[in-house]
């Protein structure tokens, strides 16, 4: 007889976006006059910029010959890409980070579900509600203790340190689903509680490009002692448009130690670096050629380009929203914008009415954890024309 792993029956029937398209796919089946805005996933529209474009059909090119053809690359990353990395995210910015500290991977999400595995199954885990589903959802998966900690107006969407010690600290920040940020000294505080605890900070920094404000760290290790208690993950999914190529990096520094049992000091960096040669072939080599390309002069004004595109999407967004009378939080240093529903409306209701009224798609805040009810998350992911008639509709729709 095979059993099957318990946890996974404590997990919600169904993932929230898989909900959504459902809800979606048949409005759509019956309204096919109807034209849908979607600013629901944050999926983005620009197309690949050129510079990563030509990078990758020169890879492909070289693929096509003896002398240029790869075959499994190197699990961790190669060489030319984690320099860049290094390089261009970290020493340029006046952080130490070695190049055997990163490790490139096929995205974000799958790092934030797939680091569990290297943490004992009996740590507690302190997660932010509302938070990305895969946070709570892969520690459901492995059975682990969950400490919520509650993001709500009355905080200012800013978790507190928690009021029990705990083992593992999930923050994202700038923040998805709330669009909110931590300042220097915000974020110190969380980095000076993991010291003292031996905790483990798992930091999301998957939207560092659109900060736009000063005193606003780019990465946790701008925070002094941060590389003995964080694990950084990374994506180009936001930046370069890479959400159909897949490509990312976590960041494990070298000082960085769990525990045994027993009290044996381990490197978590060595115990990624184990699962990753055995559970991993790594990234093609023509995607990887193509995040290198992100670092170049032509890429990095390109990709530039794209940010302040979306950004001043989340600008139209944000204001107007506010025009139409909804409190709006988020959209100044995210592309996420965090809205608060009418009174005595669920999140799922003004998604329904949303839907049918004005015929736009968002995120219902709930979907994100039980703080979130009463929320509702647009994305700045669409096209300008996109972003002003859905604010245009909105109004005309009178959904306030």
């Amino acid at each position: 007889m095979s059993y099957i792993n318990e946890n996974f029956l404590e997990l919600q029937d169904s993932y929230l976006f898989s909900t959504i398209a459902k809800k979606v796919a048949k409005f759509t089946e019956e309204n096919p006059d109807k034209k849908i805005i979607k600013l629901g996933i944050g999926d983005v529209t620009k197309s690949i910029v050129p510079a990563c474009l030509e990078a990758m059909h020169k890879a492909v090119d070289d693929m096509g010959t003896t002398e240029g053809f790869k075959g499994y690359g190197p699990e961790q990353g190669y060489d030319f890409l984690r320099k860049a990395i290094v390089e261009n995210d970290y020493k340029q910015r006046g952080i130490d980070i070695e190049e055997d500290e990163i490790f490139v991977s096929d995205g974000a999400k799958c790092d934030c579900g797939n680091i569990v595995d290297i943490f004992a199954e009996d740590n507690k885990v302190a997660i932010t509600d509302p938070v990305y589903p895969v946070y709570l959802d892969t520690n459901i998966m492995s059975g682990r203790k969950i400490t919520y900690l509650p993001v709500t107006a009355e905080n200012n969407f800013k978790p507190e340190l928690p009021k029990e010690k705990v083992d593992m600290i999930y923050l994202c920040f700038p923040n998805n689903p709330t669009g909110t940020v931590l300042e220097k000294e915000e974020l110190k505080k969380w980095v000076d509680y993991a010291k003292e605890n031996k905790s483990i900070i798992l930091y999301d920094s998957a939207y560092e490009a659109f900060i736009t404000e000063e005193n606003i760290p780019h990465s946790i290790y701008d925070i002094e002692g941060a590389k003995e208690v964080a694990i950084e993950f990374k994506s180009y999914s936001k930046t370069a448009g890479f959400t159909g190529v897949r490509c990312a990096y976590v960041v494990i520094p070298k000082q960085l130690k769990g525990y045994t049992k027993a009290g044996k000091e381990v490197s978590f960096n060595q115990l990624w670096n184990r699962r990753t040669c055995t559970k991993f072939n790594g990234v093609s080599y023509i995607v990887q050629r193509a995040a290198e390309a992100t670092y170049s002069p032509e890429g990095k004004k390109q990709i530039e380009e794209n940010i302040k595109s979306y950004l001043e999407n989340a600008k139209i967004i944000k204001q107007g929203l506010e025009e139409a009378g909804f409190t709006v939080y988020g959209g100044v240093n995210s592309p996420y914008i965090w809205l608060k529903v009418p009174e005595g409306m669920t999140s799922w209701e003004f998604f329904d009415r949303l839907l049918e009224e004005a015929n736009i798609v968002g995120t219902p805040g709930s979907g994100f954890g039980p703080h979130g009810e009463g929320y509702f998350r647009l994305t700045a992911f669409g096209t300008k024309e996109n972003s002003i008639e859905a604010m245009n509709r909105i109004k005309r729709t009178n959904i306030r």
